[in-house]
């Protein structure tokens, strides 16, 4: 599928980067940039963002998009596309799709991964405990990013500020890197802010994918062992399930917390903070155009997230549960209504 915006008028003065990234010889007065995109599980707001940034500051692209379909594994056959169509700029969603397009920065494998082609990443929830990055100022290499998550510790103040707990119940997908890590990063804030961390996985098949049998075991023993929230990680099998895991969750009596806009707006959950999926394809819009226009080296574009957060409160999940937040929280939350 080949997607065609309108052309840019050059505004590189108004950008204020500089830098040199060398880009195959042609005539940019009369052709588009060509971008390869890879998502995960289908076009999301933010790939509309990403793409509306691109219109409104007239850079023509043509954009050949391929989904994974959920499954990093297909990810091997559009690598090979790749070095066959040699786009000017390759764009990935999440943590698998990014780890299996251009590997981890002490691991990656010519052979196997683009390293000669600028990448830019989104919706990697921790780029450098993944190992796509080792350092958020710089890749060191052909790839730079935009990603989604709030700071853990300051949706746990959040958390807190909506309702007290000292049991945190999370589930998570081991076989995800970024999953993996954030889980480690919570059992370490447990431990210097006091709170217990209940933990539960989801089981992997012989191929190693994740499965959802199960799940609702799982989440029940997360409140009967006491859990105050349910904090749902940016775990990408996690997302793909959500229409199960939170009607659950709040069939049993167990406030839900989202990591990301989707397990709000989309997944249900009671509470998050959250970066707006839009505004964080812009951002890796932004860093596209650094590169495409600026001709900026990946390396020399940091990696970034969003400087403002939204709170968001889901009212009808709210009333369910008889949880309503503090009156003043509802000063500055976003509040959804049925």
């Amino acid at each position: 599928m080949t997607l065609r915006l309108p052309r840019r008028q050059f505004l590189a003065a108004s950008t204020g980067f500089v830098g040199a990234l060398s880009l195959p010889g042609r005539s940019r007065a009369a052709d588009p940039y060509k971008i390869y995109m890879i998502t995960f599980r289908g076009e999301t707001d933010v790939e509309r963002g990403y793409r509306d940034y691109l219109a409104q500051r007239r850079i023509a692209v043509d954009i050949t998009l391929r989904d994974a379909e959920r499954d990093a594994k297909k990810v091997a056959a559009f690598v090979e596309e790749i070095r066959a169509l040699k786009p000017d700029l390759v764009y990935t969603w999440g943590t698998p799709v990014t780890l299996a397009t251009v590997g981890t920065y002490d691991g990656f494998d010519p052979a196997k991964n683009i390293t000669d082609i600028p990448v830019v990443f989104t919706m990697v929830a921790a780029p450098v405990k993944a190992k796509v990055v080792p350092d958020l100022s710089s890749s060191g290499r052909n790839v730079t990013g935009a990603f989604h998550v709030v700071p853990t510790d300051a949706q746990l103040r959040a958390m807190q500020s909506y309702r007290e707990f000292t049991k945190l119940g999370v589930l998570y997908t081991p076989s995800e890197p970024n999953s993996v890590a954030l889980v480690e990063e919570l059992r370490q804030l447990a431990s210097s802010q006091g709170f217990q961390l209940i933990e539960r996985s989801f089981q992997l098949d012989s191929a190693g994918k994740p499965m959802a049998e199960g799940v609702e075991n799982l989440i029940r023993e997360i409140k009967e062992e006491g859990a105050g929230w349910f904090y749902l990680l940016p775990d990408t099998f996690l997302g793909t399930i959500l229409n199960r895991v939170t009607p659950y969750a709040r069939d049993i009596g167990l406030a839900t917390f989202g990591a990301t806009e989707l397990a709000v707006r989309e997944g249900g959950a009671l509470a998050g903070l959250i970066c707006r999926y839009y505004s964080v394809g812009q951002l890796a819009a932004v860093k596209s155009e650094q590169i495409l226009v600026d001709h900026t080296p990946p390396a020399k574009i940091p990696i970034e997230t969003l400087r403002r957060f939204s709170l968001i409160v889901n009212m009808e999940v709210a009333r369910a549960l008889h949880l309503y937040p503090p009156l003043a929280m509802l000063n500055y939350a976003e509040v959804i209504r049925a």
